[in-house]
């Protein structure tokens, strides 16, 4: 496990799979799942995520809420994918995601020369998108 910084844990109401999946069309990567089966949890359908993860150019876990963890609900926090990818790479993301999600303010160039936008996905996570002048003139 990479431990360099910050990566964040989603605890989903039952939909990490599609989530995971979704975050995989989006970002490229590998999806590993472990289930609440494969945990012998019995608090929750077998088939159930227990621990999910994407590893790629983005990186992130997620899991299906337990029944004593409050599902993901999302207020004052962006996950920041500034600088993340090439700008091309950066700007098919924010039209991916904006495509079963709800764009919060468009992608689009700032009076200071770069690049960012917010778009909230399908799952309720808000992802601030976006890039320097010099990348996008490179």
């Amino acid at each position: 496990m990479d431990g360099s910084g910050p990566t964040p844990y989603f605890l989903l109401p039952g939909t990490a799979r599609v989530a995971l999946a979704r975050w995989q069309q989006v970002f490229g990567g590998e999806v590993r799942i472990v289930s609440y089966g494969d945990l012998s949890r019995g608090d929750g359908p077998p088939e159930a995520v227990g621990h999910g993860e994407l590893v790629g150019p983005v990186r992130l876990f997620a899991a299906d809420a337990g029944p004593r963890d409050t599902p993901l609900e999302t207020s004052g926090v962006l996950f920041s994918l500034l600088g993340a990818d090439a700008p091309d790479v950066l700007r098919r993301w924010f039209t991916d995601l904006s495509t079963d999600g709800t764009v919060v303010d468009a992608l689009q160039e700032r009076p200071w020369g770069d690049w960012d936008g917010t778009v909230r996905d399908a799952f309720g996570v808000t992802w601030l998108i976006g890039f320097e002048r010099s990348a996008a003139e490179a």
